[in-house]
């Protein structure tokens, strides 16, 4: 992976109360269709999620985080969404949605290491 590659990411949320639409930032998806790349890394900050609900089944989010990661990551086991092209799965993940985990829309970058963005992005965004 030479030379600088064109990616878009978007920020997986968490929306503990979907009445009040705050959220907190978990997670980040980079894609890159070019290289055919999705990277993804979350995260739970349990104290701010406590702030916001304190009932929160966090085994559930951390388990519905998980089926994310491995959709993203191609994971046969995760159904068959992930077993579609990387860019399929990252259009599929970044769907608008009113559901407990949402995303970003995606926006766009440029870098050398996709690796390297991907956790970059969650170090500044999710952390």
């Amino acid at each position: 992976m030479h030379g600088k590659h064109l990616y878009e990411y978007a920020v997986i949320r968490l929306v503990p109360v979907l009445e009040r639409e705050e959220f907190i930032n978990v997670g980040i998806l980079l894609f890159s269709k070019r290289q055919g790349f999705i990277g993804v890394r979350t995260g739970l900050n349990e104290a701010r999620l406590n702030a916001f609900r304190s009932d929160l089944d966090l085994e559930q989010v951390r388990a519905n985080l998980r089926i994310v990661e491995q959709i993203a990551n191609g994971v046969p086991e995760a159904g068959p969404i992930a077993l579609l092209p990387a860019d399929e799965r990252f259009r599929w993940l970044t769907a608008v949605r009113s559901t407990a985990l949402q995303t970003s829309r995606p926006h766009a970058g440029l870098c050398t290491d996709l690796v390297a963005a991907t956790e970059h992005l969650y170090q500044q965004l999710v952390l």
